[in-house]
């Protein structure tokens, strides 16, 4: 007698024979059968999930040498009594994404990052006067892209910490008349 079963990946039938028995991986897919893989996230004790999480992931492979399993253990210890690891870190991010929120809504522009896409936080401005600035005299036009003071606005990622600065809107209008100008 055959017996059948549906993947949980594939939704495929499985068919199979009661005397060889149940397939352990799909025949359409190659999944693994069975129960799904799941991750448990208990958030009743921070202290006893940090301790847990930091002597799991802390553990030194079954190849290290005696004299390395020792410095593992000390750098193990002095891990647990600076900081709450991985998890400490996910907490403050959490608390301080509201806060990210409501400083991008309220800016007039937030440009993406260029290294992760996220929305960046203006920091502050920037003046380039006398010295601090050397400006390239293109070939083309004869003369600097820019005339200074030059104002800039700077942007720090709050994923990646990448910055970036941009033109003031004054000064980007009077590049594009400044190349405008040059037009043939």
């Amino acid at each position: 007698m055959e017996e059948s079963q549906i993947c949980q990946w594939c939704f495929n039938e499985i068919i199979w024979d009661a005397e060889i028995g149940p397939e352990s991986r799909c025949p359409h897919c190659e999944n693994e059968l069975g129960g799904y893989r799941t991750l448990e996230i208990g958030l009743d004790s921070e202290d006893q999930n940090a301790k847990t999480a930091s002597t799991e992931i802390g553990k030194a492979p079954a190849w290290a040498e005696d004299n390395e399993q020792d410095n593992w253990d000390e750098a193990e210890e002095e891990e647990e009594e600076e900081d709450l690891g991985f998890r400490g870190a996910n907490l403050s991010m959490l608390a301080a994404e509201s806060v990210i929120q409501r400083m991008i809504d309220s800016q007039e522009e937030a440009p993406e990052c260029p290294s992760c896409r996220e929305y960046m936080l203006e920091a502050g401005s920037q003046n380039a006067v006398g010295e601090s600035f050397q400006a390239k005299i293109h070939s083309a036009i004869g003369k600097p892209l820019v005339d200074l003071p030059v104002r800039t606005t700077l942007y720090i990622c709050p994923s990646c910490f990448q910055t970036s600065s941009i033109l003031s809107a004054n000064d980007r209008k009077a590049l594009i008349d400044r190349l405008a100008s040059q037009a043939e």
